[in-house]
Order: C-alpha cells, then sequence, then structure tokens
C-alpha cells in the first residue's frame, strides 16, 4: 500500500531531523532523486522545518527583524511546499498515463498529492503529540488530554491512509480520473500582489 511507504518515509524523516533538532541543518535526501521516495522525503522536511518554524515565530519576545526574517522563510517554505506536492501529483499522472478511464469514472475532491500532504502534517502532529504525552515536567492531566487527543490522531491516520490507498486503487482501475489545478498562489507573485506591483510602478 502506498500509504505504508509514505507513512515510513514520513516518520524516518521526522526522527531524522530532531537528532539535531535545528531548522538551519543541512538535508540531506537518502533517496534517489528519480524516485517517489524522493518526493516524499523532501516533503515532510519541508513540513518538518516549517512546523519549527512556526513554533519560533510565536515566540512573544521573538526580535522583529528577526521575525520578519522568518515570516519571508515561511513563505519561501510554503512555496517549496506547494511545489514538492505538484511533483508528487506529476509522479501519479505519469504513472497511471495508460490506464483506460471508465465512463461512470468521477473526479476525487482532492488529488493523491494533496490528501498525502495531509498525511504529512499528521504524521507531524502524532510526533508531537506524543512528545507530550511522554513529557516529564508536565501533570498526569496534561499527559491525559494529550493521549485522548493522541489517540484520534492515530485513528485519523488509519482512516486518512485508507482513504489515500483506495483512491490510488480507484486510479488505477479506472473508476476515478485525476484532474490537476496548479495552486496559483498570488501573495508572492510579482504580477499578482498589488503591494508589490504597485510597488514596482
Amino acid at each position: 500500500m502506498f500509504s505504508d511507504l509514505a507513512n515510513k518515509i514520513f516518520q524516518d524523516s521526522i526522527e531524522k531531523y530532531h537528532i539535531i533538532d535545528d531548522v538551519d541543518q543541512p538535508f540531506e535526501n537518502p533517496y534517489p532523486k528519480d524516485k517517489v521516495e524522493h518526493l516524499l522525503y523532501r516533503k515532510n522536511w519541508i513540513d518538518t522545518v516549517q512546523w519549527h518554524y512556526e513554533d519560533i515565530i510565536r515566540d512573544p519576545n521573538i526580535d522583529p527583524v528577526g521575525a520578519l526574517k522568518l515570516k519571508r522563510l515561511i513563505d519561501a517554505s510554503n512555496q517549496d511546499r506547494t511545489d514538492t506536492v505538484e511533483y508528487v501529483d506529476s509522479y501519479f499522472l505519469q504513472k497511471y498515463s495508460n490506464v483506460q478511464v471508465k465512463d461512470s469514472a468521477t473526479i476525487n475532491s482532492e488529488s493523491p498529492a494533496w490528501a498525502i500532504d495531509r498525511l504529512s502534517i499528521l504524521a507531524l502532529k502524532i510526533y508531537h503529540m506524543q512528545e507530550e504525552v511522554d513529557r516529564k515536567d508536565a501533570s498526569e492531566a496534561h499527559k491525559a488530554k494529550c493521549q485522548t487527543k493522541l489517540d484520534i490522531l492515530l485513528e485519523q491516520r488509519v482512516d486518512l491512509s485508507s482513504a489515500i490507498d483506495q483512491l490510488i486503487a480507484d486510479i488505477e482501475s479506472g473508476d476515478k480520473y485525476m484532474k490537476v489545478y496548479k495552486q496559483m498562489k498570488m501573495y508572492n507573485d510579482d504580477d499578482l500582489n498589488p503591494v508589490l506591483y504597485n510597488k514596482n510602478k
């Protein structure tokens, strides 16, 4: 099942990041560039770094100049994330390009890669909620509350994994077809963000 592969790679990426646990650490992808595993690992690494960017920027005592720099990094990370998701969808489009789509086939509300994007974020939620459950300085009430949340997240991963595998199976059989829309983000485009294009007049 594709979800088994993705979940394992996401877990490996998260654990690798937390050995050093630093947003500025060098990134090394253990998978060949021509493999989908390479994209999955990169996707989760982007998510993991951004998760920690989001933690840092919420520090109430953060230096405003540092916060602005971090906001720019988050914007760049979001674009990188979007691009990587679209590369994953390109993989599926290519893989199933010769499938005979049935006349009765329907389209899904999201592509496989955007569902996998949610699975990557879910892996991070599970990892960090587990940290809260295991916190030695936390109260028993806090740990119990976090365990309840963790149980829900784990159940959600099972359901989302199953849905992703079913979607891929349906595409492979021709019961569903892929139609990918580019995200067309406007805020970081010099030609589409009025603050940017008015500044350049």
